[in-house]
């Protein structure tokens, strides 16, 4: 009550109370976390009553005008979390407690279901406001990967909710809104979902950004201001790396001329977009693309340049973002037939057989894993598919909307592999990793750390573990083993 007041007194129109996700307000109203005996828990009426208090007393202190939205946890996504009438039973009550907007919460912390991340369908969720749809009186606010202006516009003329609310997309694109009121929804830096520089660097301790847009929070350190005068600067590399640098340069003034071998913009990402459940990369790359025709980037694609081309080009300013190229350990073997690079399997799509093991389980060792893993239709792209994998009850006839998973037969029979002995995936994204441990974990992929490679022959992957040694009967090895530098032009450079 207090901190409402003083948002009241430093002019901020309203405030929203957090209700959701497994906060205290959520664990009181839950019968799973409240086990009082007193008038603060046991029936239901007596679990609402603390947040109802709450919202009355920010009334009586702020006053009839003062906005207060309520982020009410419609799905908790949890066992012994509400149910569908107890959650219509409490959005009546705050709003007659005097609460002015109900926005959507989904899903408890504790949770052991994806709601945020790029692996869930954009708008998956909107279906749970909609329950409430009639139930109040009050706007209702639909959230949770609403990431382009149709996806919001499409929701509000389909009758799932009143008003959206998005954060992240804001990181990737702080003109959003503005583009859009402009009828240039094209020009928008799309939120990929991918978490890495936003909610694991805030709950790693360090200055939120976004991955697509490193200026984000970082605007008085990163300026792009006019050149001094307009030189003739060359980039190559049309990565992510590179198309960044590329537009921001041009942006500022500079004659830019953008090389690249492949014959399409992207690099990296264009391999990362084929994995399931990163299919939102492929917005990255429709931003660049329209930043390089809004820049006037001159782009050269399928060149590749040397030192001499640049040198008789007369470019001013060379910047290398030439990206790296897939490591080869040395194994025993490592060149036998059914050894197979990543890039042949997630770029070239060369046949791979039923049984294969994984020769390392960072990023793209997992990523390899679930691209070999599902057929079909992306579970990303497909809403009742992705709630059955992942055990949601969208008729939410039980306690938190819970129901068995239903996961689908995985064609192949997978090993993931390191030589570390810490925790298989230990590395991946603090907000993230557990989502992409679970989801191999269901396709019982088996997870080897501490691993030694012996050598690779007809008969299999020859390996050690645990001072045991193992021959792994695959029909191929994939390799994952990181990448290095492509540096061979820095050396003409130099």
């Amino acid at each position: 009550v207090r901190c409402a007041a003083l948002a009241q007194s430093a002019g901020y129109d309203g405030v929203e109370i957090m209700g959701s996700e497994g906060y205290l307000l959520n664990e009181f109203i839950a019968a799973r976390t409240n086990q009082r005996d007193d008038e603060w828990g046991g029936s239901y009426q007596n679990r609402i009553r603390f947040p109802l208090e709450i919202v009355r007393g920010v009334r009586a202190k702020v006053g009839p005008n003062f906005i207060i939205i309520y982020r009410l946890s419609m799905l908790d996504l949890v066992e012994g979390g509400s149910t569908l009438d107890e959650v219509i039973e409490l959005a009546q009550a705050l709003e007659h407690a005097g609460v002015t907007i109900l926005n959507t919460g989904i899903g408890w912390h504790e949770a052991r279901i994806p709601t945020i991340a790029t692996k869930v369908p954009r708008a998956a969720w909107a279906w749970v406001t909609q329950q409430l749809k009639g139930k109040v009186t009050i706007p209702l606010v639909a959230t949770n990967r609403i990431n382009t202006p149709e996806v919001a516009e499409q929701l509000l003329a389909d009758g799932f909710c009143d008003m959206v609310s998005m954060a992240r997309p804001f990181l990737a694109d702080p003109l959003f809104i503005q583009k859009a009121a402009a009828g240039k929804a094209d020009e928008i830096n799309t939120c990929i979902g991918c978490n890495q520089a936003c909610l694991d660097h805030t709950f790693g301790g360090k200055i939120t950004s976004c991955l697509v847009n490193p200026r984000a929070c970082h605007e008085t350190l990163i300026n792009i201001t006019p050149a001094a005068k307009r030189e003739k600067i060359a980039v190559v590399g049309a990565g992510p790396a590179g198309l960044s640098f590329a537009t921001a340069a041009a942006q500022c003034g500079l004659d830019v001329t953008l090389f690249d071998a492949a014959a399409e913009i992207g690099g990296q990402f264009n391999i990362a977009k084929q994995v399931p459940g990163k299919e939102e990369f492929d917005e990255t790359l429709r931003y660049f693309g329209k930043q390089i025709a809004l820049t006037g980037v001159a782009l050269k694609l399928k060149t590749r340049v040397t030192a001499a081309d640049l040198q008789a080009a007369g470019f001013k300013q060379v910047v290398l973002a030439t990206g790296v190229t897939p490591r080869t350990p040395p194994i025993d073997g490592i060149h036998h037939p059914k050894v197979l690079g990543y890039l042949d399997v997630l770029r070239d799509k060369k046949p791979v057989g039923k049984t294969v093991a994984l020769i390392g389980a960072g990023g793209i060792g997992f990523d390899t894993a679930e691209f070999l893993l599902h057929e079909g239709v992306s579970p990303s792209l497909d809403k009742a598919k992705f709630f059955a994998e992942w055990g949601v009850d969208t008729t939410y006839a039980e306690r938190g909307g819970l129901k068995a998973a239903h996961i689908e037969a995985s064609p192949r029979k997978i090993y993931l592999l390191q030589r570390k002995a810490s925790k298989v995936g230990e590395a991946l994204g603090k907000t993230t990793g557990w989502i992409h441990r679970t989801s191999l974990k269901n396709r019982h992929v088996d997870m080897l750390s501490g691993v030694t490679y012996r050598k690779i022959d007809d008969a299999g992957l020859h390996i050690t573990v645990n001072g045991e040694e193992r021959t792994l009967a695959v029909d191929n090895v994939v390799v994952c083993a990181g990448q290095e530098p492509q540096r061979e032009l820095q050396a003409q450079l130099q």
